[in-house]
């Protein structure tokens, strides 16, 4: 993980996002990219008439971005971390889709509860996600920094599973402990015993688990396993399933970005 782009935007969650980076350059001698986004999008859709206030809004925009990041490069400079600094305008999930090609991983926010209050995450996760080559780390809310001491990887054997366990096998080489956790009842293609060969030979050592669901949700499941394995952070495939079904009838990777209390890896 070399290459970290940070969404950088003024919410609740920012600090807890620039923490998460810091640590995650830290573990993997990686340079942080600053990606800065106005989301001019939200402005588009405006009658001709409302034009008119439409450029103080926008300077008062990049006035509040400019002090924004001059307070974050200010704390970057203390760090002793390599990193630089892009402002663009725009849609905000689009650009960090775009911005993202290059890059090794991406540190958005989970959402917050408290969608309607001005200090809330931008809903940025589910769009990257699908569209982004790179994996993307979710950090909870509220979270004071980001370990990998401990990781689990929630396995079903699909495609998804695959490409996030080899998206951030150099993140699961610095951990301690490895935990691959296959929900029994869902599980189905790649046995997780072919997901432990492939880290063998990364000189990743796991333990493998099977995990009845036991009539809960999987993702249910998985909270409850990370928190028995005491797990840093949790490794899956995201949106095996459309996210129109998931959307509709709920679906693993929803659940856990709205829930999980530990930082999220996924890779669709």
């Amino acid at each position: 993980m070399n290459t970290i782009l940070l969404h950088i935007h003024e919410d609740d969650e920012q600090e807890s996002r620039l923490q998460a980076a810091l640590d995650l350059a830290r573990l993997c001698n990686g340079h942080i990219s600053c990606l800065q986004v106005t989301p001019l999008e939200s402005y588009g859709a405006e009658p001709y008439g409302a034009l008119f206030g439409m450029a103080a809004i926008i300077d008062t925009m990049h006035d509040q971005g400019k002090a924004l990041r001059a307070a974050i490069e200010t704390r970057l400079q203390r760090e002793n971390i390599s990193w630089d600094w892009r402002s663009v305008n725009g849609s905000v999930a689009e650009s960090i889709t775009e911005h993202s090609r290059l890059k090794d991983i991406i540190v958005l926010s989970q959402p917050g509860s408290d969608r309607g209050g001005t200090g809330a995450p931008l809903p940025l996760v589910a769009d990257v996600a699908v569209h982004a080559r790179s994996p993307v780390l979710v950090v909870p809310v509220g979270a004071q920094r980001f370990s990998a001491e401990t990781v689990l990887i929630g396995w079903n054997g699909s495609a998804e599973a695959a490409h996030a366990l080899r998206l951030t096998a150099c993140i699961l080489q610095k951990a301690r402990a490895v935990h691959i956790v296959e929900v029994t009842e869902e599980a189905s293609g790649v046995p997780a015993t072919e997901a432990a060969a492939y880290l063998s030979r990364q000189n990743i050592h796991c333990e493998l688990h099977d995990w009845p669901a036991k009539g809960r949700r999987v993702s249910v499941a998985l909270r409850h396993a990370v928190d028995e394995l005491g797990a840093d952070c949790l490794v899956m495939g995201a949106y095996g399933h459309s996210r129109l079904r998931e959307t509709i009838l709920g679906g693993v990777t929803r659940e856990l970005i709205a829930s999980s209390m530990v930082p999220l890896l996924l890779a669709h």
